[in-house]
């Protein structure tokens, strides 16, 4: 069995440091993971209340024909497509 030289041991070695440095996990800073679940909250808020909108004007919709105010259909309705803008 032939002897490995050691350069050639010492340039896997350091191929394999650097694959390691290109894989390894990052530390991602707490500000910066603080900074991305402020905006996914502000995201969540935001989906949260056009989903209320849209709960009410089919609140409004499914009211029955003879109890159903057109006027205030057609606010609701006015204040969703304005919402979607």
């Amino acid at each position: 069995m032939s002897a490995v030289p050691f350069s050639a041991v010492q340039s896997r070695a350091r191929i394999a440091r650097d694959r390691w440095e290109q894989l390894r996990p990052r530390p991602v800073s707490v500000r910066a993971r603080l900074a991305a679940l402020e905006e996914e909250a502000q995201e969540n808020r935001q989906l949260n209340r056009r989903i209320a909108e849209l709960t009410d004007v089919v609140t409004e919709l499914l009211i029955p024909l003879s109890e159903r105010d057109e006027d205030r259909v057609a606010e609701v309705l006015a204040a969703y497509r304005a919402g979607q803008a």
